[in-house]
């Protein structure tokens, strides 16, 4: 037997706690339903060695990450190894202990031999995750209790390494599609920088010469003075673009920027619907992955709402939790949220009238990102064009500016015959 304990809440929204004397988490669930109250958290109270042991207490704190942190890939590939290692029935400590001798990462090496010291002392593998919070997030801790709670670890991880070799994806196609738009904007920077700095006041000395006692057409003088300004106080111009940059980065971590970004993001033209299609595939598959590992239903929208990674959509996911707290649905708020098609209202009514929430909010994610797919590429092919015609126009008013004062001087005999003399 083991104790677990538990949050509820009744009918009538009121909350409780308590302890149980059950078996697993599944007979903890059945008691409670047959108590008439709708469990919000289900969690086993944590082991007296894990409590009391000296070793097992100082590596819950876990160890400074001196040398850098774990990348995303590397992580994604050590759950894959893993759930391959459980699922062929390795003790988990075994297997832990394998992966740490293959391990090519040095701080994941070390984070592996700490979870695996905490797990021989006597503590569980979701607590020993949380011991590195730089390293696991929430959703990871969470995801492995549920698995252990369930006995099904090998499938939970099996669905974290799916999770997170999804996200892997779609982060890698947007670098991609943004790297050729970033690429021509360096060098086109690049190149102006040169124009301004050094060619452009070459040609001025040339035009004082020709145009003597003479002014300049005025498109050419804005340039050269433009010019002139970059030119001479180019120290002064990049600390105000850094300081503009540093500014916009401060503004934006402050509560109300934050939300006036997050919502810009989410409006703005073509980027915005990516934007849109991006969070909506995070969360429905955040949630669908939390809910088919076992995670009761208010536990895992809070989790979600941590990891959503924007302040509107936390918005939502708060009144979702709310909703469903209050014994509503969670497709009636989709229906009123804005920033979501109506379409993915209906598909999660269906969802939890048939009793497949999680395979319903899974192909969502699944459409979601072949969606943002093929906006990326869209939105690539539409940022080519228009990057040529910007540097067109940047590029072609500095060849006009320069040459008017010429085709002034052609057009003038006097100064013609004045340069020749």
């Amino acid at each position: 037997m083991s104790n677990y304990l538990y949050e509820a809440v009744d009918a009538g929204g009121l909350k409780s706690k308590g302890s149980l004397d059950v078996i697993d988490q599944n007979e903890a669930l059945r008691r409670i339903k047959e108590m008439g109250l709708f469990p919000t958290l289900v969690r086993p109270t944590l082991p007296l060695p894990a409590r009391t042991r000296p070793e097992a207490g100082r590596k819950r704190h876990g160890s400074p990450i001196l040398f850098g942190g774990v990348k995303p890939a590397a992580l994604t590939v050590f759950t894959r190894q893993l759930a391959t290692l459980v699922g062929v029935g390795m003790p988990l400590l075994r297997g832990l202990r394998l992966l740490h001798e293959q391990a090519d990462n040095a701080v994941l090496k070390h984070v592996i031999s700490e979870i695996a010291q905490n797990v021989e002392n006597g503590g569980t593998m979701s607590e020993a995750l949380a011991a590195q919070p730089k390293v696991f997030s929430p959703l990871y801790v969470n995801m492995v209790r549920a698995g252990e709670l369930g006995g099904v670890l090998e499938e939970v991880l099996r669905r974290q390494a799916d999770f997170m070799e999804k996200a892997l994806k779609i982060k890698g196609k947007i670098k991609a599609a943004m790297f050729y738009p970033a690429a021509v904007m360096f060098v086109a920077a690049a190149i102006l920088t040169l124009l301004l700095v050094y060619v452009i006041p070459k040609f001025q000395s040339v035009f004082e010469g020709l145009l003597p006692g003479k002014s300049m057409p005025a498109f050419t003088l804005a340039v050269l003075h433009i010019s002139k300004t970059f030119k001479d106080h180019f120290l002064l111009v990049a600390a105000a673009v850094v300081g503009l940059f540093l500014g916009f980065q401060w503004f934006i971590h402050t509560r109300t920027g934050r939300r006036w970004w997050d919502h810009f993001k989410l409006i703005m033209p073509v980027v915005g619907q990516v934007c849109r299609k991006l969070s909506l595939a995070r969360f429905t598959r955040t949630l669908g992955t939390l809910l088919g590992s076992g995670v009761p239903i208010l536990q895992a929208l809070n989790i979600v709402k941590e990891t959503a990674g924007n302040v509107v959509v936390s918005g939502m996911i708060s009144r979702i939790h709310d909703n469903v707290k209050e014994g509503g649905t969670l497709a009636d708020p989709f229906r009123a949220a804005a920033i979501f098609p109506p379409m993915i209202g209906g598909m999660v009514d269906v969802g939890e009238q048939t009793g497949a929430l999680p395979d319903m909010l899974m192909k969502i994610a699944d459409t979601s990102d072949e969606e943002v797919d093929n906006s990326v590429t869209a939105m690539t092919s539409l940022l080519e064009p228009v990057m040529i015609i910007f540097l067109a126009v940047v590029v072609g008013s500095i060849v006009i500016a320069m040459f008017l004062p010429l085709i002034t001087i052609i057009s003038d005999p006097g100064l013609t015959e004045g340069g020749r003399e």
